[in-house]
């Protein structure tokens, strides 16, 4: 049988208020009678009191302990005097008026059983060597003594052995009514822990079940699900994790679409303009001549580079990018990559402001092969949206253990609020750098995947110059020397 979560936390609860409740039934028990027994071995103590007054009294008129050895009775009375009223009655304890010393004979009456139960039975008198006198001659040495006194002379010794446990029936009767009056005190603690740890055990379980049921809506595909956010506890805070997972999966679920919808419409450009001159020549409307097999070559290429592009791109999404890292000199690496565009620059009549040292070495740890990618997408970005005649320059320095590659080119800019938008798949600035470059928009994307993949940072903001700066830094490896 399955057990819910809410009836697994009212037991539990129930559990733990039932195991305190017997906790300390069993310790409140044991405490009362330990305590009832030692309050009432207290006051024996005070009658043990009376009673050496009384022996002391005595023993001054005869000076022995013969009064009491010739008439063993005569003990017995003078213990039945030390108890107080409510235990013996006058008669019963043989008090004598006033006027009568307590040397005469006493008349013999019968005791009270109890009385020579629980304390004629227990108490005791020795002499001053210890020797027993009257009572148990068995005396534990644990047993406290006290000493009667005659002239300032120690004459004899009056103890008590102390209970163990409790005789007296109304004793007993008393503590069976505190026991019981604990024990109902402790049914209804576990009636009204039960009353309310079911109405507790629901509460708490009820932002559970809404949190699972918004994980059903959730898993169906429901990414809008959102669940409130009503406590600041731990269940408020897995409240709050769902719904930021909530928006994640809805920001995740909106780009996947928008991303398949875009290389949809980029893969649909090529294409088109294949099938539309392809349709032509076979229609005879244009001939299968060189500048037909140019253009048709022109688009397959075009077709090919998005498709190159978006492997790649997946790639790096994926962590399947190879590198294959070494240490090398990031200046000398710009050059080479530079070196390779130099004319497309000076054919589009862009002038190139190059600021690279040549003094020490800028190493860093990383990829030749990815790193001469990055700088060639930056290089061919710059290449196709910055207007003719404009300008580009390039700068390397070092500070801190960080090097840093700035690219800023001319006009047309980019909007502030769309500069951190460039590093996005598929996006392109329509108004200004737009399709007619011969971009897909994919070039960005790559170069944060690469730089991310070599602990560095890429960013971008508007350049002096009237276009897009956009900064590499990379950690150096032995610094600029």
């Amino acid at each position: 049988m399955k057990i819910g979560i809410t009836y697994r936390l009212f037991l539990a609860i129930l559990a733990a208020a039932s195991l305190a409740v017997v906790s300390m039934y069993l310790i409140m028990q044991w405490s009362i009678d330990r305590g009832f027994l030692r309050y009432v071995n207290t006051m024996e103590q005070a009658r043990l009191v009376r009673l050496s007054g009384r022996l002391e009294e005595s023993y001054t008129g005869s000076e022995s302990w013969n009064f009491l050895q010739d008439a063993p009775n005569r003990w017995r009375r003078f213990v039945a005097e030390s108890l107080p009223d409510e235990e013996t009655g006058p008669a019963e304890r043989g008090h004598l008026p006033p006027t009568r010393k307590t040397t005469d004979v006493l008349p013999d009456r019968p005791l009270p059983p109890k009385v020579v139960r629980s304390f004629i039975m227990r108490v005791f008198l020795l002499d001053a060597g210890k020797k027993p006198l009257f009572g148990p001659t068995d005396v534990p040495a644990t047993v406290e003594l006290k000493p009667l006194r005659y002239h300032d002379q120690v004459v004899g010794y009056l103890g008590l052995l102390p209970r163990n446990y409790l005789s007296d029936a109304h004793q007993v009767r008393f503590l069976k009514q505190q026991k019981l009056a604990l024990g109902l005190v402790g049914g209804v603690v576990l009636l009204l822990a039960a009353g309310l740890s079911l109405p507790l055990a629901n509460r708490l379980v009820r932002p559970i079940r809404a949190l699972a049921a918004a994980t059903d809506r959730l898993a169906a595909g429901e990414f809008t699900t959102r669940v409130s956010v009503t406590s600041a506890d731990e269940l408020g805070q897995l409240a709050h994790d769902f719904n930021a997972l909530a928006l994640t999966l809805e920001k995740n679920e909106q780009a996947r679409r928008q991303w398949v919808a875009d290389i949809s419409h980029e893969l649909r450009t090529p294409l088109a303009v294949l099938r539309g001159e392809i349709e032509a020549i076979q229609d005879g409307v244009r001939q299968p001549n060189p500048d037909s097999i140019r253009s048709l070559h022109g688009e397959v290429l075009r077709l090919g580079r998005l498709i190159e592009d978006l492997y790649q791109l997946s790639l790096s999404d994926l962590g399947a990018l190879t590198y294959r890292k070494e240490k090398l000199d990031l200046g000398e690496l710009l050059n080479a990559t530079l070196s390779t565009y130099r004319p497309e620059f000076a054919g589009k009549d862009i002038a190139l402001f190059v600021n690279i040292p040549t003094g020490p070495a800028a190493v860093v740890f990383g990829d030749p092969e990815r790193l001469h990618q990055l700088f060639a997408n930056l290089l061919d970005n710059a290449l196709k949206y910055t207007d003719s005649g404009g300008n580009l320059a390039i700068g390397l320095t070092c500070r801190d253990g960080i090097a840093t590659v700035d690219f800023q080119d001319s006009a047309p800019g980019v909007p502030e609020d769309e500069l951190e938008r460039l590093f996005d798949r598929l996006y392109r600035v329509e108004t200004s750098r737009c399709r007619a470059a011969g971009g897909a928009g994919l070039g960005l994307a790559i170069c944060r995947n690469i730089i991310e993949a070599h602990a560095g940072t890429i960013t971008a903001r508007q350049s002096p110059r009237g276009g897009v700066w956009i900064r590499v830094t990379l950690p150096l490896r032995e610094g600029c020397r």
